[in-house]
């Protein structure tokens, strides 16, 4: 049981992937979805300060050297583009916006993109960490919803 909790745990921590793919695997594999909901609301925000804090100098130190320049150059660009929409359309909501960006489960717009966007748009640190664990909060919600339905379906065809 510990192994499926520290699996989901740690999937929640993977860029990209974050909790919108933990929360299912946990139930996939079985665990209690309260459980699983708070494990990886908790997992997906272990990185969150330090890619407030670290991510920007190192991805900017990283642009211009040979063999990493490429993918760090695309990742800033990426992190701009993303937090240049958020402030145009958010103007004086941007903790709102941020939150809503990082709360609605699709493609690029988790909380190591909300993050590292806060931190080009240099927001205050301690209001962007909030928007955005409101936000991975509200992403939970939602995928816990949509993995009740989806394995309660598997479940009732298949199980019976």
């Amino acid at each position: 049981m510990f192994t499926k909790y520290l699996i989901t745990f740690l999937v929640s921590m993977v860029p990209v992937v974050e909790l919108r793919g933990a929360i299912p695997i946990g139930v996939g594999l079985g665990l209690p979805l309260v459980p699983t909901y708070i494990l990886c609301v908790i997992g997906n925000m272990v990185p969150v300060p330090f890619i407030y804090l670290f991510a920007r100098r190192i991805l900017e130190w990283g642009a211009d050297k040979k063999v990493i320049g490429k993918p760090f150059r695309w990742i800033l660009e990426k992190g701009k583009r993303g937090g240049e929409k958020l402030q145009k359309g958010a103007g004086n909501g941007l903790f709102v916006a941020l939150m809503l960006f990082v709360g609605i489960p699709l493609p690029g717009t988790g909380a190591w993109t909300g993050t590292l966007a806060a931190s080009l748009l240099d927001m205050n640190f301690r209001k962007s960490v909030i928007a955005v664990m409101c936000g991975v909060c509200i992403a939970g919600v939602i995928m816990a919803l949509a993995s009740m339905g989806l394995f309660g379906a598997i479940g009732a065809v298949f199980l019976k």
